[in-house]
């Protein structure tokens, strides 16, 4: 069973959990529009959609930059004939160095995270809500982090960004839930794809299997893929405001 045949979803950002989500979502029926910043790596999935059998587009989008967005989103609705779901995936990294801590974390590295991480989030739910409404409802999915939650000593700014857009998807769950609108956010741990896990030093791979309870194997992008089909699919029509971890363990918390 298909079970997001009929549906269309912009999935904004592509990469190792951006480009699976396109395409597990359009295995199960989906009509997908995937935007990034890297316009030829977004053309280049849609491509392999297509080829596959699915419907695609890739664009560039700049998750950050609200004309970009918007244009996105138009272009979803009238290529697809509405939008029924949103995927926001993107992320900057900037906020990085181990030992930088909050005293000593530059404003404009805070201003950078903010200002993607958080404003990013807050134009694409802008952009699309009015799609889905018109729709009658729909979904909308946050990719957040395990950093949001742990509470480390590293990486201060993206951790509160990642905080706010909980904040963020709770505020829609609650105001638009009555209207058939869903939000939820995905916090994974550690995702490996692609040649990444292959130039892990040794002491780190053994570091991210100690601290998870699966030893079995790593995070993959598909694990992301597939609560997101969950959760953008009927079968989890009564799912909203939830913060759902995909991290082999590492936190376990109610």
């Amino acid at each position: 069973m298909l079970r997001l045949e009929g549906k269309s979803i912009v999935v904004a950002g592509a990469g190792g959990i951006g480009s699976e989500l396109a395409r597990r979502y359009a295995a199960e029926g989906a009509s997908v529009l995937l935007g990034d910043l890297d316009p030829d790596g977004a053309e280049a999935v849609a491509a392999e959609i297509e080829s596959a059998g699915g419907r695609a587009i890739g664009v560039r989008m700049d998750g950050s930059d609200e004309d970009s967005v918007r244009a996105a989103v138009a272009l979803a609705a009238s290529s697809f004939g509405g939008i029924d779901g949103l995927h926001a995936n993107f992320a900057s990294f900037v906020d990085g160095p181990a030992e930088i801590g909050i005293a000593e974390l530059p404003l404009e590295v805070f201003d950078e995270t903010m200002r993607v991480n958080m404003r990013g989030f807050v134009l694409c739910a802008r952009a699309v809500l009015p799609a889905l409404l018109e729709r009658g409802g729909g979904s909308i999915i946050f990719t957040s982090s395990i950093a949001a939650i742990v509470g480390a000593a590293t990486q201060p700014a993206y951790a509160m960004s990642k905080a706010a857009g909980h904040a963020l998807m709770r505020h829609i769950a609650s105001r638009y839930g009555p209207q058939g609108i869903r939000a939820n956010s995905i916090a994974p741990g550690t995702i490996l794809h692609g040649d990444v896990l292959d130039t892990l030093p040794e002491e780190f791979r053994q570091h991210l299997l100690d601290i998870a309870k699966i030893k079995s194997r790593f995070g993959r992008p598909q694990d992301i893929a597939a609560l997101g089909t969950l959760l953008m699919s009927d079968d989890g029509s009564y799912i909203t405001g939830q913060v759902m971890t995909v991290d082999g363990g590492a936190t376990m918390r109610s």
